[in-house]
Formats: C-alpha cells, sequence, structure tokens
C-alpha cells in the first residue's frame, strides 16, 4: 500500500508513439519514440511480442514520465509506458479521444 503524498509523486502524462522499431536481438522489446508536447522521449517497453511497430505508430498511451532513467540493451529509456498485463497478454491503454501530449493523467 501506498499513500496519497507517494501517489502525488508519479507523474503520468499522455504522449503519443511516433516512431517505433524493435530492439536487436530481442524478442519482445521496442525502442519507442513518444511526443510528450514540450519534449519527446526514448522508451524501451516489452510489448514487442504483441505489438508491431507499424501498429502503434500514432498511439496515444500513458507514460509514466518521473521515472529514473535506465539503460536497456545499450539505450537510454527515460519513461515507462503504462499497460493492461493479464498473464503475459499485454494490452496498450488508450484515451477514448484525442488529447493533448503530455496531458497530465490524474
Amino acid at each position: 500500500m501506498i499513500n496519497f503524498d507517494d501517489f502525488q509523486k508519479l507523474d503520468i502524462r499522455v504522449g503519443t508513439i511516433v516512431d517505433a522499431e524493435p530492439v536487436p536481438e530481442t524478442d519482445k522489446l521496442l525502442k519507442l519514440t513518444v511526443d510528450l508536447n514540450k519534449e519527446t522521449r526514448t522508451l524501451v517497453a516489452g510489448i514487442g511480442d504483441v505489438y508491431q511497430p507499424e501498429d502503434i505508430k500514432g498511439k496515444q498511451v500513458p507514460i509514466l514520465t518521473n521515472l529514473e532513467p535506465r539503460t536497456i540493451r545499450g539505450i537510454e529509456s527515460r519513461g515507462m509506458i503504462l499497460a493492461v498485463d493479464m498473464n503475459n497478454d499485454i494490452a496498450l491503454l488508450h484515451p477514448d479521444k484525442k488529447v493533448v501530449n503530455g496531458s497530465k493523467i490524474r
């Protein structure tokens, strides 16, 4: 359990995936370029076994933006895409209408 103050520390924003490509020599890692309105970030996401890069370009998704950067397979990942994990069957979350990139999720 976390308290509300801890929850408020999470900075979750909507971003649009503008580019996606497989990470070489991996089965499920994708390198994503995400537009957060005032900046563009690179993320590494373990969704490549469920989604093809061409199928997720242009999708708006929630991103945890204040997660400490981590280098994965030589790529600095500056955030985490939030998705549903149903026993390793991943489903992306999408707003039900177009929103401004960088909009904060509360």
